[in-house]
């Protein structure tokens, strides 16, 4: 991973936001030494969630859930993020960019908040 050098430098006309913001593969993704103290439902929970969230309104391919990742929120401070145990957006394909699995949730790069956060 290439280090992200911000603040980008402006143009004029200024480059998009999408193209001088970090993305997920410049931000920290989870920390696998970060202790954490899960019980029994853990695991469930999410799975129990995840059946339940169908907007009616949305196709599937147009659903994403996830568990314990990295959600980055504010654009003005783009190393602070959260990591819900579970959260679900809608009008977003649930592969990144339609092939890859997330790293984490940029939503400055995804353009769509989550709609709820557990």
């Amino acid at each position: 991973m290439l280090p992200f050098k911000y603040p980008v430098p402006q143009s004029d006309p200024p480059r998009s936001p999408r193209e001088t913001l970090p993305t997920m593969y410049d931000l920290p993704s989870e920390d696998p030494e970060e202790p954490s103290l899960p019980d029994e439902f853990h695991d469930l929970q999410p799975q129990l969630l995840t059946l339940a969230f169908r907007p009616p309104n949305y196709q599937a391919s147009e659903i994403f859930s996830s568990t314990d990742i990295n959600l980055y929120y504010d654009v003005q401070h783009t190393l602070w993020h959260k990591r819900p145990d579970w959260f679900g957006v809608v009008g977003v394909p649930r592969l990144y960019n339609r092939s890859e699995l997330r790293m984490s949730y940029v939503t400055w790069q995804e353009g769509v908040n989550p709609f709820v956060i557990v």
